[in-house]
């Protein structure tokens, strides 16, 4: 029995309301499917903003964030 086949068969079983919630759910799917677009890399996102991070400024980003690590207050 196909995959098809199955689901017809199981769907013959439920109540109206129910059928109606699986044509529902398949719809759903259907749309999903179909709206699927490439995501763009971080990079990309980011690329119209001209930033421009060398690896001294996240070194100094780094020290500054870790400097007053372990608290001795906690």
């Amino acid at each position: 029995m196909t995959t098809w086949e199955q689901i017809a068969e199981k769907a013959r079983g439920l109540t109206p309301e129910s059928q109606r919630e699986v044509l529902d759910f398949l719809e759903f799917l259907h749309t999903r499917e179909n709206s699927k677009q490439p995501r763009r890399s971080a990079a990309g996102l980011l690329a119209d903003l001209n930033v421009d991070v060398s690896d001294e400024d996240i070194e100094e980003a780094r020290q500054e964030m870790w400097s007053n690590f372990p608290r001795r207050d906690i």
